[in-house]
């Protein structure tokens, strides 16, 4: 994936037209985070919480091609976990967690009004790792670890995306690894996790999954076979809701918009942002080309219909949804990075100036950003 990892190129550098609402970047802060980065996940618990964001970090170890760790199969890959501090006015790292290399991160609720807001990893050992914030201290404190893969004599899988659900007490995840699978967890409400099944759907790695929010049993992945697939988990796993093959490159990123039903938008490396209906699979019912890969989608907290995306080769790009068009618009881009734009998120925050983190790979560079929007 990352590095080099399958990765594709982009197929073209082509910019999309910006229209007359614009958005205006601030950097606040810039700094180095040594390893390349490639995940960046606020807290969104609650206010108290709301100043704490996690940046996750992929590194391969130089030198080690035939490390007798591999057995020459693959390079070793290491990584940290970076827990950030920022309140608006300034910004602090507050711990440091070396683990292996990380592909994505989620925060999880808290499982009990005793504990503190979780954080999932998911890394290229093939395992989900969870941390819980300590606010009082203010670390991140490791608390499980499960393998996706059963057969210890077989090399496991990069564990690529990560994505959750709750329903009452209860909390589902779900995991994309780089043998083209899904995994489904449980997570008891005591923080245990247990890995319910694990079914391969695609022909290459799936890239991305993501549960639909308005149907808890439908389950969508993307893959670089360039299959968008929707699952329906009460069904056997080859059963398919259906199969869309609207996409040219392979689909890296899935939103299941929180506030319109029915609503489905993809990224994919042939560089088009899509919004689909659910109900009606055949084509999207609007689209924008960003102008690079896209990597990551992140609807705003409050302003959901505010979507921070990653664009790989370009920047790091906002884009309005108009449901009721429906359409896609272009806000702005954010040139800051100048190497692969891969994490990304908004700040809870509802003020008139937002406030997002992102992250880049190579140039291993983190900034946090000040957002403003004008006619």
């Amino acid at each position: 994936m990352i590095d080099n990892y399958r990765l594709p190129v982009s197929l073209s550098r082509k910019q999309a037209i910006v229209p007359s609402l614009m958005a205006q970047f601030t950097t606040l802060y810039s700094e180095d985070t040594e390893y390349s980065a490639d995940s960046v996940e606020w807290c969104h618990e609650d206010d108290l919480h709301a100043k704490y964001f996690a940046c996750g970090t992929y590194q391969l170890v130089e030198g080690a091609e035939d490390n007798a760790e591999t057995g020459g199969k693959q390079r070793p890959r290491k990584g940290r976990v970076y827990l950030y501090q920022f309140d608006g006015e300034s910004l602090e790292r507050l711990q440091c967690i070396e683990t292996a290399a990380i592909l994505d991160m989620k925060w999880l609720p808290s499982w009990s009004s005793e504990s503190g807001p979780i954080l999932a990893t998911v890394t290229s050992l093939g395992q989900l790792e969870t941390f819980e914030l300590l606010r009082d201290k203010q670390i991140l404190e490791k608390r499980t670890c499960l393998e996706l893969k059963e057969n210890k004599d077989v090399e496991p899988p990069l564990a690529l995306a990560l994505d959750w659900k709750q329903e009452g007490s209860a909390i589902q995840l779900a995991v994309s690894d780089s043998n083209g699978g899904l995994n489904l967890i449980n997570y008891s409400p005591t923080g245990q996790l247990t890995l319910q099944k694990s079914w391969k759907c695609h022909g290459f790695e799936a890239w991305t999954c993501a549960f639909d929010r308005w149907s808890p049993h439908v389950l969508y992945s993307g893959g670089d076979d360039m299959l968008l697939l929707a699952h329906d988990l009460r069904a056997p796993e080859e059963q398919k809701i259906w199969t869309n093959r609207a996409h040219m490159a392979g689909v890296t990123c899935l939103l299941s918009h929180p506030s319109h039903e029915h609503h489905l938008l993809t990224g994919s490396y042939d560089e088009q942002l899509r919004l689909f209906d659910t109900r009606a699979m055949k084509r999207p019912l609007a689209e924008v080309n960003l102008g690079g890969g896209i990597w990551r989608l992140k609807p705003h907290p409050l302003k959901k219909d505010l979507i921070l995306t990653a664009c790989m080769y370009t920047n790091f790009s906002v884009v309005e949804l108009d449901a009721k068009s429906p359409e896609l618009r272009l806000l702005g881009a954010y040139e800051e990075h100048k190497s692969i734009c891969y994490g990304a998120d908004w700040a809870p925050t509802g003020d008139e100036a937002l406030t997002m983190a992102t992250c880049s790979f190579y140039d291993h560079k983190l900034c946090v950003t000040r957002v403003d929007l004008s006619n």
